[in-house]
């Protein structure tokens, strides 16, 4: 009998389609990667399994980004495991080529990703053949679920799509992947290999979506650096009526707006001269009213799509975008509470009117007491009808607009349960009547002069009813009841003051605003139908621009502060070089909206993939030429000069492209001494603040983003320092390899030092001295010259700089905040933790936050979230010095396993055991791989083996020849190769 093989997109999409299944398909059985029953075999991938490549013969090794490899634009597309996912991948292949498999479903996400998820993995099952890649060549069909109920689920699987149905939606996909491959990857090495001409290595990364993303942000700061303030004045009055007191406004009643200055308004007041005339003419005066009442309608938004969802939960809750899509999609796949969350629709399927009805019975009897009585009020009112304003298939793409499921929820995180009920809220109103206002406009007349008052009464609450006390918290300043004027009544101004104001610059993007501008390709509009309109051309996609604003963040080309997104000196240097060199297509967002509408075009079968490719190489070559020809010496841009003068002749300092550099006390160059150093050492680029304290100090740090020529990570001081040899200062870093005083002597003074707290070993005081923080009785003073305590912990541990505040903080709690800028040196990758006193150890050890799942926490039966445990590493944190100067490897924390006995010590002598080579080193006892780079740093220390003018290079003696196998090796290579003489025993 054959078997159909279905494959989802995650492991618990693939149990949700075993359990709809079973009761037609019978009882499935479970082995570690598939369930198998007699009709099926489920199984499923966890993301992307397989990547696209450039082939071999066509492309570079990473290191060598130079323009001479430029462009690389293969003829075709390799395809290569995803290297932490080959497991998975192979299990997959295996189940597909079975031969009891006569067809395969592909059941990942509905959508271009899902579709090239599913694609690439059929390709790669198929084997390379002739050079290329082939399908596996079984019969394909498609599972287009949009909801994760088993019903849903069932009427998918009755409802399968052909593979010809989805060839114009695997072609986007296709074109997608390929194309912003062929401009990352080209672009990125275009600007790398163009910042890195004199010298070092400055990753520059752009991307098809990312970098249009940033010119959005940047343009916006840049807007905001070069706003002008402005005064000008308002006109308040309070005016006396029989019935009492109301306030009003000058107006200018001929007022047009000018569209040449957008800061011109009816009711401002340029000089403060004709404000106070005003003021004073009508002050005391009598007035004349006339009034208008008109009743207006205000309807509920539209449904949510994901962009939309992001905004609202960004405003309401603070929430960011890859937040709400972490919360949105464990809703839908976890909780089977919401539909599909990737979705770019606002509207419902037309014949989806009954499933909207049913999912109104489920509020209604759900137990929700602030939204069930609202559902009940839909259904008895008969809300729920086939309106064009949310039923339209017109406007349904792959997926529809985020609605609650039939499946009521339980056990929902707090973060969860308000993200549930903002969807249901929004679900509900839009089925509600409209909200009905009185607004009454009433103008005051004074000797010539206008003055307005606007009244907006809410007469029927209609959808706002379901917002409650939301709405009346959100209401401008015009929500209020005016006092009755009887016709033909004349009031007095009893009060009336000028204002004085100033004009404010555009407000920075929060993630809310960032996501409406890129759905827009790059414009702020605030219409929901204009926005829709220009839905299909905007940047990125619903289920990428939260990637896509957290992308940017990692890169450092921009920050949060606050709701605030703010870009980086890196940043302001990118968009400089790409206005430079004229790359118009990496700066523009509406061109990059175009590329988006293309692939929409593209899903419906209205353009080819090969026009759409062409156009994408083409533009590409062009990136790579523009970058590649450009000759001079530096790049056109709006540069700074600098307040802190030259710190060798005290002339000016300018900035340019590359540096910051001396033009003399003329300011034109002529009497310039030299002095200049880069604006971006290794790697980090200078914040313009940052530069003027570094001047003004000739030191700053410790700073943290560089990275080492091999693409290490690394945080460290720079000091200016004299060079007697160029009699001139020059830009260095400082690790902080200090000597240590305890060792040569040196006695320290701390009489002109505050004391940081107690020193949690001996009680005696802690300052702070070179790169560290000590106790007093661990270094000679003149108090005490024999060191009694060896309490030192540096200032930065793992590249997370120690501020003066924590460690005060751990001194008298025992405890830092939770930090979490450390950086593994053997993974690369951050982590979170606390500092705390280990008075065991009798040092400072790490300790984590509990591991929890990757879900937010349920509730307990009463409401409280778990408490959890935190877990102490045995590893003291590294001193500044040989933090930065020995990049020692960090370990891992241990997982922390539900009722595990605590483990008992390692017995002497287990661990690995050393080559003959490394033994002849470091002994030859079993040890572990840790313990073992401890051993050789100090037999490098005792033996003076750092190299004088890179402390961050080791010099190989005869024993350490044997083991490194050349004559000198950096710090960051020592992990690689202890591993290669090391064995189990």
């Amino acid at each position: 009998m054959t078997k159909t093989l279905v494959i989802a997109e995650k492991p618990s999409v693939a149990q949700d389609i075993v359990r709809a299944l079973t009761p037609d398909a019978g009882k499935f059985e479970k082995h570690d990667e598939y369930f198998e029953s007699d009709k099926f075999i489920v199984t499923s991938a966890v993301g992307h399994l397989v990547e696209i490549q450039a082939p071999e013969e066509f492309d570079v090794k990473r290191g060598k980004w130079s323009f001479a490899h430029l462009p690389v634009i293969p003829p075709y597309f390799d395809l290569k495991p995803v290297d932490k996912t080959k497991t998975r991948l192979n299990a997959v292949i295996k189940q597909a080529k079975r031969k009891d498999v006569s067809d395969i479903v592909n059941a990942c996400d509905a959508g271009r990703e899902g579709e090239l998820i599913f694609r690439l993995i059929e390709q790669y099952a198929g084997g390379n053949k002739g050079g290329k890649f082939v399908p596996l060549g079984k019969p394909v069909k498609r599972l287009w679920l949009q909801s994760m109920t088993p019903q849903a689920i069932r009427d998918g699987f009755a409802q399968l799509r052909t593979d010809k149905q989805m060839l114009g939606l695997a072609d986007a996909a296709r074109s997608r992947s390929e194309a912003d491959w062929l401009v990352g990857i080209n672009g990125t090495r275009a600007m790398t290999a163009f910042n890195s001409r004199d010298g070092g290595f400055f990753l520059t990364t752009v991307g098809r979506v990312q970098t249009p993303t940033l010119a959005v942000v940047v343009e916006r700061e840049e807007q905001i650096r070069k706003f002008v303030s402005r005064d000008y004045w308002e006109i308040h009055a309070t005016f006396l009526a029989e019935a009492g007191q109301y306030q009003a406004k000058w107006i200018d009643p001929k007022w047009k707006k000018n569209p040449d200055d957008a800061e011109l308004k009816a009711d401002r007041v340029w000089t403060e001269r004709e404000a106070m005339a005003i003021a004073d003419a009508v002050r005391g005066k009598a007035a004349t009213v006339t009034e208008e009442s008109t009743p207006t309608t205000q309807a509920s938004p539209a449904l949510f799509d994901l962009t939309s969802l992001q905004r609202e939960a960004n405003g309401r809750f603070g929430y960011s975008a890859k937040t709400t899509l972490a919360l949105a999609q464990s809703l839908y796949e976890r909780h089977k509470a919401l539909t599909y969350p990737r979705t770019d629709s606002r509207h419902l399927p037309e014949d989806y009117v009954a499933v909207v009805k049913n999912t109104m019975g489920m509020l209604a009897d759900s137990g929700m007491k602030h939204l069930a009585p609202f559902a009940k009020q839909a259904i008895d009112g008969g809300y729920v009808k086939p309106m064009k304003r949310i039923f339209d298939n017109a406007k349904v793409s792959d997926h529809f607009a985020i609605i609650p499921t039939l499946q009521a929820p339980s056990g929902l995180s707090d973060a969860e349960q308000k993200l549930y009920d903002l969807v249901v809220k929004r679900f509900l109103s839009v089925f509600f009547p409209s909200a009905e206002f009185l607004v009454t406009t009433r103008i005051s007349q004074a000797v010539g002069h206008s003055f307005r008052t606007v009244g907006k009464v809410l007469v029927k609450p209609g959808w706002l009813a379901i917002w409650g006390k939301e709405v009346a918290e959100e209401g401008d300043e015009n929500d209020k009841t005016l006092v009755a004027v009887k016709p033909g009544e004349m009031v007095r101004a009893e009060v009336v003051e000028p204002k004085p104001l100033k004009t404010r610059p555009p407000a920075r993007y929060s993630e809310a605003t960032l996501l409406g501008a890129m759905e827009g390709a790059g414009k702020m509009v605030e219409d929901d139908e204009l926005r829709e309109a220009m839905q299909e051309k905007g940047l990125g996609t619903p289920a990428t621009r939260a990637a896509t604003i957290e992308g940017l963040i990692n890169e450092k080309y921009m920050f949060r502060d606050g709701r605030e997104l703010i870009p980086t000196a890196k940043a302001f240097q990118l968009m400089t070089l790409l206005r430079g060199l004229g790359i118009e297509e990496l700066s523009k967002p509406e061109l990059t909206g175009e590329w988006e509408y293309k692939l929409a075009q593209m899903e419906h079968g209205k353009l080819s993939r090969d026009a759409f490719m062409l156009e994408i190489a083409e533009m590409t070559k062009h990136i790579v030429k523009k970058a590649k020809e450009y000759d001079r010496d530096t790049v056109p841009g709006d540069y700074a000069t600098l307040s802190t003068p030259c710190p060798n002749c005290g002339g000016v300092v300018k900035e340019n492209y590359r540096r910051y550099t001396c033009v003399g006390k003329s300011g034109t160059g002529e009497d310039a001494c030299g002095f200049s150093f880069g604006k971006t050492p290794a790697g980090r680029t200078f914040e313009p603040a940052e530069v003027e304290e570094f001047l003004r100090e000739k030191k700053i740090g410790p700073l943290e983003g560089f990275r080492s020529k091999a693409g290490w990570p690394f945080t460290a001081e720079i000091v200016l320092k004299f060079s007697e040899e160029d009699k001139n200062w020059k830009l260095e870093f400082d690790f902080g390899n200090e000597s240590n005083p305890a060792e040569t002597g040196e006695v320290i003074d701390f009489s002109g030092q505050e004391s940081l707290g107690p020193c949690p070993k001996c009680g005696a005081r802690v300052f702070e001295w070179g790169k560290n923080y000590l106790c007093e009785k661990s270094v000679p003073t003149a108090e005490q010259t024999v060191p009694s305590c060896d309490f030192k912990t540096g200032q930065i541990i793992l590249q997370q700089p120690v501020s003066r505040e924590q460690m005060q903080k751990l001194l008298a709690t025992g405890k830092t905040d939770l930090l979490d800028k450390f950086v593994s040196m053997r993974t690369r990758r951050a982590f979170k933790a606390f500092l705390a006193f280990d008075k065991e150890a009798g040092k400072v050890n790490f300790e984590f936050e509990p591991r929890t799942s990757k879900f937010p926490p349920r509730k307990t039966a009463g409401g409280k979230e778990p408490a959890g445990k935190f877990t102490p590493v045995a590893k003291a944190a590294k001193t500044a010095a040989k933090t930065a100067a020995k990049k020692a490897p960090a370990k891992k924390a241990p997982a922390a396993k539900k009722a595990a006995a605590p483990k008992a010590p390692r017995k002497p002598g287990a661990g690995l055991k050393p080559s003959a080579d490394l033994a002849a080193v470091i002994g030859v006892e079993p040890v572990a791989r840790t313990e073992v780079i401890k051993k050789l740093w100090d037999y490098i220390k005792a033996n003076g083996l750092q190299d004088a003018a890179n402390k961050r290079a080791i010099n190989a003696d005869a024993k350490l020849l044997a083991v490194f196998g050349k004559p000198q090796v950096t710090m960051f290579e020592l992990a690689g190769i202890v591993g290669k003489h090391l064995s189990a025993p």
